[in-house]
């Protein structure tokens, strides 16, 4: 999903840390920002990609899109409760 133009309220930079590093570092910041904000997961490990979005859905969170850079993912979800 490439081309997502969105300002994280708070970004967590899990780079360098492997699953399931990346997806406790989010469930943690996500319940630090206010219903409605969005997260911004910045992780290096493969995994994430797959683990984030499926976590934010089986939680009620909206998951909105993921960015491929170099070498790494830029993964958003919004807080919805």
């Amino acid at each position: 999903m490439s081309g997502l133009n969105l300002t994280a309220d708070k970004v967590v930079d899990a780079r360098g840390t492997s699953c399931p590093g990346p997806l406790l570092e989010t469930k943690i910041a996500i319940t630090t920002i206010p219903i409605g904000a969005v997260l911004e997961t910045i992780s290096s490990d493969p995994g994430t990609k797959a683990d984030i979005p499926v976590w934010a859905n089986k939680l009620g969170h909206e998951y909105l899109g993921t960015v491929e850079e170099n070498g790494y993912w830029r993964i958003y979800v919004r807080r919805k409760k």
